[in-house]
């Protein structure tokens, strides 16, 4: 038999608890009154982990108790623990046997900041974006059942990730396949807090306890032919659910709906999740918790520190950071270009889908609220909102990162490109995005783009070009997207004054002889450094689509070999479309194609990820001499006056 809370006092063993928990076999042989104390190691392992390496922050301190509960009552990794979004799992990683690799967590080599199923069996589906939980956990459970296995899936999701579409059409789903699952609601929105109390507790208590679903359930059956009587019980217990939970429109799509409880009181997790065990059919459990809960400057500021810097010592503190005093990251470059649009432009419309922040769009919100939206985790609904503001003469800005520009693509070519509406795109963390991963990064936004008609597709190479290049497709009459990554650029003087730049215009940027560097985007620095050794031209190609065929065509005329340069996915890039061009225009031109190989690229600092992929100075300029070496084109110690085309083959 279990002890109780009550039955055994609290012990303090010389060894830390969590050095004893390797796993959560260890952790469920832990008596229930220890639970409390490891939360509190657990929680101070967390704060200093973080604070040596970096990454997500607030989002862990608040589910450090659930975290505990789901392990210690369910048989993990048996039964299924899928996790949303991911941002929340530091404490789940420490508790399945990865104590010590988190201190090498977003780092070469190290662990994902987001759960991986090739990193742990515990990681029961591998996650970066957000609402993909409850579907993932049904499918577990369908399987199980066809298997004939008595496998639990739980799906954790937060209120935010609630608000997505994919997460209502899996809550329709299960509830429509009635299969045993659990669905938690982690609910750190503070206004939630007047529900938990003495009488929510109360009632939770009741609702998941053994004696209330077996008369629930046997009501049921024997109300059933008496109708009447049967919707004045439903109608009554529903009165009664009201009156201390906001939980109504799950019972009325199938759920059992138990909650909001304390997430943080873990005898009544731990009692409420045992309870729900025996409990058939779907269910939610609806907890509330506070991000950064233990860490105060957290729980005041959970935007803020829902991901931190690595902590450096204290000399290295008073340092400035290297090469970026003075230089805006691109985020700011878009946020003061948009406000500074809307002073000119009352028909600018900002959308923007639960990106506020990272996307640079505060100051706006606050200046202009009335013409400010932000839909929340709901991409496909932030486009076709563009859409219809669109149809009615305004122009709508849609800021959105390019991974989760993924997510509206149906909307993007139908309900905009199609119509051929007057929607601007700020594509922002386009290209490799460091620490978070292959879940993030914008690796194939020119690919899924350019072969959308209607649509224009701009990469600007520096901060200036930004604002430019974000102007020019705010003028042109119809669909245009621009391009950007995350952080600061080369850090080039941005001028105040809006000017726009000729459609479909390049700029060379250096001229050289014999190989021309058509770049795409931000690594212009790169194609620039890496020509200098090898007498190129460097062209500034600023669109994807439209390509500027007329410089294209007069640099074949004179050059012996095009490299194309992206921090995009080769297959179907730019290059690809420069390709493409020379096929159809007949020209016979060697090129050699410089992008993201046909694999995903693991985290790691973002020069790292440069280097690792070819994409850096070095590895730019020897991939050049050797295709030259291949070509027989010579190298600039060895060229002569060789003419146009003679190793064309």
């Amino acid at each position: 038999m279990t002890a109780s809370y009550s039955d055994i006092p609290p012990t303090r063993p010389e060894t830390p608890l969590l050095d004893t928990v390797e796993n959560p076999n260890a952790l469920r042989n832990l008596p229930d009154n220890q639970l409390e104390q490891l939360a509190d190691e657990l929680r101070a392992f967390l704060l200093y982990s973080v604070g040596q390496t970096g990454g997500h922050f607030g989002a862990g301190l608040g589910v450090v108790e659930l975290t505990i509960a789901l392990h210690y009552v369910f048989n993990t990794p048996s039964d299924k623990l899928v996790w949303d979004v991911g941002h929340q799992t530091y404490p789940h990683k420490i508790l399945t046997g990865r104590r010590e690799q988190l201190l090498t967590i977003r780092q070469a080599g190290g662990l994902s900041g987001f759960p991986k199923r090739s990193e742990s069996e515990y990681d029961a589906f591998g996650v970066g974006h957000s609402s993909t939980s409850l579907s993932a956990a049904l499918g577990m459970k369908i399987a199980a059942t066809l298997d004939g296995r008595d496998d639990r899936a739980i799906a954790v999701i937060g209120d935010g990730a609630m608000t997505a579409g994919m997460a209502i059409e899996a809550l329709n789903h299960v509830a429509h396949v009635d299969e045993d699952m659990l669905v938690v609601l982690n609910d750190n929105n503070m206004s939630i807090s007047k529900n938990v109390g003495g009488l929510a507790t109360y009632f939770s208590k009741l609702w998941s306890s053994k004696p209330y679903n077996l008369f629930r359930e046997s009501a049921k059956r024997l109300l059933k032919t008496f109708p009447s009587t049967s919707v004045l019980v439903r109608k009554t217990e529903e009165l009664m659910k009201a009156l201390v939970a906001p939980g109504i429109i799950f019972e009325e799509l199938g759920f059992t709906y138990i909650g909001p409880i304390d997430g943080h009181n873990i005898p009544l997790l731990v009692k409420t999740l045992e309870n729900l065990k025996k409990v058939t059919g779907p269910v939610l459990l609806h907890v509330a918790t506070s991000k950064g809960k233990g860490f105060i400057p957290a729980e005041e500021d959970p935007i803020g520190y829902h991901a931190i810097n690595k902590r450096e010592p204290l000399a290295k503190e008073k340092q400035p950071a290297t090469n970026t005093i003075g230089k805006p990251k691109y985020q700011q470059v878009f946020g003061d270009w948009l406000c500074d649009m809307a002073e000119q432009c009352p028909d600018l419309v900002a959308i923007t889908p639960a990106m506020t922040e990272g996307s640079g769009m505060a100051r706006f919100a606050e200046q202009f609220p009335e013409r400010f939206h932000d839909v929340a985790i709901a991409e496909q609904h932030a486009v076709t909102l563009a859409a219809g503001l669109a149809c009615e003469g305004k122009k709508p800005v849609v800021a959105i990162y390019s991974t989760f520009l993924q997510r509206a693509y149906d909307q993007l070519i139908h309900d905009v490109a199609l119509q051929n509406l007057d929607v601007l795109f700020a594509i922002d963390r386009a290209g490799l995005v460091g620490e978070d991963g292959a879940t993030h990064a914008g690796s194939f936004d020119i690919s899924f783009l350019r072969c959308i008609p209607n649509l224009v597709v701009m990469t600007p190479s520096d901060e200036d070009e930004t604002r430019k290049l974000l102007y020019t497709g705010y003028r042109h009459p119809g669909p245009a997207a621009v391009r950007y990554p995350r952080g600061t650029g080369p850090g080039a003087t941005i001028q105040a004054e809006m000017q726009a730049l000729p459609l479909g215009k390049s700029v060379i940027r250096r001229q050289g002889r014999g190989v021309a560097i058509l770049n795409f985007g931000t690594l212009l620095p790169i194609a620039l450094a890496a020509a200098e050794g090898l007498d190129a031209t460097v062209v500034d190609m600023r669109f994807v689509k439209p390509l500027d065929r007329e410089q294209l065509r007069e640099l074949a005329s004179d050059h012996q070999l095009f490299v194309t340069l992206e921090e995009n996915a080769l297959a179907g890039g730019a290059g690809a479309a420069v390709n493409e061009f020379l096929a159809a225009e007949g020209i016979t031109m060697p090129v050699l194609n410089r992008g993201l190989p046909d694999r995903f690229i693991d985290h790691n600092t973002h020069g790292e990820q440069l280097r690792e992929t070819g994409l850096d100075e070095m590895g730019l300029n020897c991939a050049i001499r050797e295709r030259m070496r291949q070509l027989d084109l010579g190298t600039p110690e060895t060229q002569g006056d060789n003419s146009p085309h003679q190793a064309a083959r």
